[in-house]
C-alpha cells in the first residue's frame, strides 16, 4: 500500500458491504486492501456495493444506526447509487450532495382486529387479494378526498421509492430533496382517467378497504407484507430520517 493510499483510508474508515454476487465481493474486497474494514458500527461510512434493491436492503439493515450510506452501482439499473470507482473514494464521498430520506410508517389495521406497524423506504402498496377488484377510500388528513376507488391496488411513494414501482404504475419521478410523495393508483377502473397525487411530504394517509370480507386486501412495506387488511395509515417517519 503507498503512502498516499494509507492516506486516504485513514482519513474516513469506510464500512464496504457487498451483495451476494461474486463481482461484488471482488470489489469489496478490493476496497478494504485499499481503505480498511471496518463494521458498520465503526465506520463514519456505509458503502453497499450492488444495485438498487441491495440498497435498499442496506438502508432497512443499518437504519438504527442513523449514518450516511454512500452507495456504488454494481447492479443492474441503479438509480438510487453513484457509479462504481476503485479511486478517491473518501473525496467523491465528500464531495457528494447529502440527501435526507424520510422512511414511510404503515400501521395496519387487520379484519381479526391486531395491528401491524412496519417501515418503508420506497414505498407502501395495497393490492387486492383475490380475483376481485378493491373496492377503497382515501382519506387526506382526516379528510375523505375520494370516496370510492375501484382498482387492483394503489401505492404512496417516497422520492427514493419513486423510481421503482411508482414509475412503473405511471407515477411521476420525484427529485431525491423534495419533500414530496406520489399517491398512485394501480390499474384504476373506477374513477378510470384519475392518475394520482402529489402531495406534501407531511401528509397522513387513511386508505379503508370497503368491502374485507368480498375483496380482501394486503398492505407492503418495502419487504413487510400484511394480508386481510381493514384500514391502512401511512405518514412519514421523521424520527427515523
Amino acid at each position: 500500500m503507498s503512502t498516499a493510499d494509507l492516506l486516504e483510508w485513514q482519513a474516513m474508515k469506510l464500512a464496504f458491504r457487498a451483495a451476494p454476487t461474486a463481482e461484488a465481493a471482488r470489489a469489496r474486497d478490493a476496497l478494504e486492501e485499499r481503505y480498511g474494514r471496518y463494521t458498520p458500527e465503526e465506520a463514519e461510512v456505509i458503502v453497499p456495493l450492488g444495485g438498487d434493491g441491495f440498497m435498499l436492503e442496506t438502508l432497512h439493515t443499518h437504519l438504527a444506526l442513523a449514518k450516511p450510506i454512500y452507495g456504488m452501482n454494481l447492479g443492474t439499473v441503479g438509480f438510487l447509487l453513484n457509479s462504481y470507482d476503485q479511486a478517491d473514494v473518501p473525496a467523491r464521498i465528500e464531495r457528494a450532495q447529502r440527501v435526507t430520506l424520510c422512511p414511510l410508517r404503515m400501521r395496519t389495521f387487520l379484519r381479526d382486529g391486531s395491528v401491524v406497524e412496519a417501515i418503508g423506504i420506497n414505498e407502501v402498496s395495497i393490492y387486492r387479494e383475490s380475483r376481485q377488484a378493491a373496492q377503497l377510500s382515501i382519506a387526506i388528513d382526516d379528510v375523505v378526498r375520494l370516496p370510492e376507488l375501484v382498482c387492483d391496488g394503489i401505492l404512496v411513494a417516497t422520492p427514493a421509492g419513486s423510481t421503482a414501482y411508482n414509475l412503473s404504475a405511471h407515477g411521476p419521478i420525484i427529485p431525491l430533496a423534495a419533500s414530496l410523495l406520489a399517491l398512485t393508483p394501480i390499474s384504476p377502473f373506477r374513477p378510470r382517467r384519475w392518475r394520482g397525487a402529489l402531495l406534501p411530504g407531511a401528509t397522513r394517509f387513511r386508505i379503508e378497504n370497503l368491502d374485507p370480507k368480498k375483496r380482501p386486501v394486503s398492505a407492503v412495506a418495502d419487504f413487510t407484507e400484511v394480508r386481510d387488511v381493514s384500514r391502512v395509515e401511512i405518514w412519514e417517519d421523521r424520527s427515523l430520517s
